[in-house]
C-alpha cells in the first residue's frame, strides 16, 4: 500500500506540473524539453493540446495504481487488470533507458541544461516508476 500511494503522489506531482505549463506557467519549462547541442533548439515544441494529454494520462497512472492497490473501488476490464501496471512499468522503463540521443540514461546529447536534468532527475524517476510498478504488480 505504500508504494502505491508513493507513486500515485509522484503521478499526481508531475500532472500537477504538466497542468500548470498547459495552463501558461513557465517555471521549470525551459530545462525541461530536450534541445540539440546549441542548447537553444528545442527537439519539440509541445502545445497546449499535448501538454494536457500528457497531464491527464499521468492522472490517470495514478488513479490506475490507487484501483490496482484497492485503495479506490473501479470496475476493470480483464486485460486492464492483468497487463496495465506492466504497460505503465514498461513506458517508464523505456523513458528512462531512452532514445539514445536526447533523452535516457544512453543518450548521446548530454551537455545541455536538459541533458544534464534528465540524467540527474528526469531519467531516475523514470526508472524508479517503472520499478515501483513492477514490484507494485508482482505484489498485488
Amino acid at each position: 500500500m505504500t508504494i502505491a500511494i508513493l507513486l500515485f503522489l509522484i503521478f499526481l506531482f508531475i500532472s500537477s506540473i504538466h497542468f500548470y505549463w498547459a495552463f501558461g506557467g513557465k517555471w521549470g519549462s525551459d530545462a525541461v524539453l530536450p534541445t540539440k547541442d546549441d542548447n537553444n533548439t528545442k527537439v519539440l515544441n509541445p502545445t497546449i493540446l499535448p501538454t494536457l494529454i500528457v497531464a491527464f494520462g499521468l492522472l490517470g497512472f495514478g488513479l490506475f495504481i490507487l484501483v490496482m492497490s484497492g485503495l479506490i473501488t473501479f470496475n476493470k476490464t480483464h486485460w486492464l487488470s492483468k497487463y496495465g501496471l506492466w504497460i505503465i512499468a514498461s513506458i517508464f522503463t523505456l523513458r528512462a533507458i531512452g532514445d539514445f540521443k536526447y533523452v535516457g540514461f544512453f543518450k548521446k546529447i548530454k551537455q545541455t541544461k536538459f541533458g544534464k536534468n534528465d540524467t540527474k532527475y528526469f531519467s531516475p524517476l523514470c526508472l524508479t516508476i517503472g520499478v515501483l510498478t513492477i514490484i507494485l504488480e508482482l505484489i498485488k
